[in-house]
């Protein structure tokens, strides 16, 4: 089959496309070279922009507005396992984004489709490989054909969406589908990933060789991954923006069961921007020894029964509790979608934390205190500034996490339209600070703590020290919760004392347990991790103190029904 037999079976290429299909293979032939120092990429990207708007513009429906951002990995990565090393990895890609949008800035085809399953929503439009050559003609080539297929998926979108805006009862919000903004301008040097593989893979070895020693584990493992992110955006209203991100994770995890069947796991992490922010041996191999000893303990530590009552989260702790129970509510889109609980829509300008608590959202910070942040950056998907934003003032809710798709009273984004590649940008967020005015120190709060449990006439409290994440519902369909699983757990009895125990799961719903967080103290703990929603995996931080919760409320955990293993380890047996 020809490609114009493809084209027109496919209901494909006018006359008129078939004529700028040769004017866009003439212009790449003839394109100049970039000037001295200018990315290659960029200028490709911003020449083949231009001339898709110009020609586009002559359509019946032309875009009003286009963006492409072409996304760099180069990665590389060792592991070991029990010692040994298990593998090692590079890799080199580049994917592309592409926005085209029609109709105009009050309703265009991306606004989504009410009451209906639209194949045109927030799902991945899959992972559009580009060449990792910085070749212009194979640049633009793909550019070309990706907008042709993107424009005509946008015309079929306008037109569902028209239909639903006529069929369906009026918005709540009336707020336009997309924000004008102002161009953004800004190049970042690439920046290389150094390491050296023979020096790593060593380390990783040592690492993990410690939990070889005993026959109680069933996983265990050391790496580092190191990686560079370069983004190159341009769009239709004078955007250009080239940045470069370096950043090195070390992760040591290892697992153990208990004789009833419960996994237990446990990891220590560490991010930096350099391999010199990175731990030294001694320290990564005391934590090591650390780990070890509380897994043994986890194994024989006692189960704990559903429980109400006082609780104490530690601040890497109760970082991730922040993140998961108020940080995701605050995202501006979901106060949009008629499917979502809307959980603080009308909470604006009320009380929601004690009224010495703050919190903002600033991806423009780097580190806090001796810690990296894997949340910053320069400008966020959509090509908007990063910008610091205090969602929580004295305790009065202020405002809310914006991408370029606004809500009643935030006409604009701020900076936090974030995705993976292949996803659409929705509010995201970056790094989370937790601010306490007059904070406790920690053994007021400890003493605080205690007070509470005998206040509350319970036979203990819970102490919260790591949590590996958790998960949140926030749509309409399903019980308003979440469910946050911590690895470390002390029962603090009335005396004072404390005991280790294990399989906790810490549920409830966000109005609730916020409205009985009720002080803090001064010990900052900063986690650092991926987070998963709509628009895919991003990297986030949570800077957070320990807080006290006058109640929280924990569910059995989720344990497998096989039994540990009943062949003893070859430990010693070598």
């Amino acid at each position: 089959m020809s490609e114009v037999q493809w084209n027109r079976e496919g209901g494909g290429l006018s006359r008129l496309l078939l004529r700028r299909l040769l004017i866009s293979l003439c212009g790449i032939a003839l394109a100049a070279a970039p000037a001295a120092g200018q990315s290659i990429v960029l200028d490709a990207m911003k020449t083949e922009l231009g001339r898709s708007m110009e020609l586009l513009g002559e359509e019946e429906t032309p875009p009003y507005f286009l963006s492409y951002e072409i996304t760099e990995r180069r990665g590389v990565s060792v592991a070991a396992s029990f010692g040994a090393l298990s593998g090692t990895d590079e890799s080199h890609e580049r994917l592309l984004d592409i926005d085209l949008r029609v109709g105009d800035y009050s309703l265009d085809n991306t606004r989504p489709i009410r009451d209906s399953f639209s194949p045109f929503s927030f799902f991945p439009m899959g992972r559009m490989q580009m060449p990792v050559d910085d070749d212009p003609a194979a640049i633009r080539s793909i550019l070309w054909s990706e907008t042709d297929k993107q424009y005509k998926r946008a015309l079929e979108q306008l037109t569902q969406v028209q239909t639903n805006v006529q069929v369906k009862v009026e918005a709540e919000d009336q707020s336009d589908d997309f924000s004008r903004e102002e161009a953004s301008r800004g190049v970042d040097e690439p920046r290389p990933v150094e390491y050296d593989r023979a020096e790593w893979e060593d380390r990783v070895r040592r690492y993990s060789a410690p939990f070889a020693e005993h026959g109680e584990f069933l996983q265990a493992s050391a790496s580092l991954a190191a990686g560079t992110d370069t983004r190159w955006f341009v769009n239709s209203e004078g955007s250009e923006i080239q940045t470069s991100e370096t950043r090195y994770r070390l992760f040591v995890s290892a697992m153990t069961k208990a004789d009833d069947g419960m996994e237990l796991p446990l990891y220590k992490s560490y991010s930096s921007f350099t391999l010199d922010g990175l731990p030294d041996d001694e320290t990564v191999e005391r934590d090591v020894l650390k780990m070890i000893e509380i897994l043994l303990a986890l194994r024989e530590a006692p189960l704990v029964e559903p429980y109400t009552g006082p609780a104490i989260l530690s601040g890497e702790a109760s970082g991730v509790f922040f993140h998961e129970i108020l940080g995701h509510r605050l995202e501006g889109h979901r106060l949009k979608e008629a499917d979502d609980s809307q959980t603080f829509r009308d909470q604006l300008n009320q009380r929601v934390l004690p009224e010495n608590f703050s919190v903002h959202f600033d991806p423009t910070i780097r580190t806090y205190g001796p810690s990296d942040l894997s949340g910053s950056y320069r400008y966020d998907n959509q090509g908007v500034a990063a910008q610091r934003v205090t969602v929580i003032d004295k305790g009065i809710l202020k405002s809310f996490l914006m991408s370029r798709s606004p809500i009643e009273g935030f006409p604009n984004s701020n900076g936090h339209g974030r995705n993976q590649p292949g996803n659409k940008p929705v509010a995201r967020q970056s790094n989370l600070i937790v601010e306490v005015e007059n904070p406790l120190t920690g053994d007021e709060l400890r003493e605080r703590f205690v007070e509470s449990i005998q206040a509350a006439d319970k036979p203990f409290g819970l102490r919260i020290e790591e949590i590996q994440g958790g998960f949140t519902f926030t749509g309409r369909t399903m019980p308003n919760s979440f469910n946050v699983t911590p690895l470390l757990v002390y029962r603090v009895y009335p005396d004072g004392r404390e005991e280790l125990v294990r399989g906790v799961d810490l549920i409830g719903t966000p109005l609730t347990t916020f409205s009985r967080v009720v002080a803090a103290d001064d010990r900052i703990g900063v986690f650092n991790g991926l987070c998963g929603a709509e628009s895919g995996m991003v990297p986030v931080s949570a800077a957070a103190p320990s807080v006290l919760v006058s109640q929280i409320e924990v569910q059995k955990k989720e344990k497998s029904q096989d039994r540990p293993p009943l062949l003893p380890a070859p430990v010693g047996d070598i």
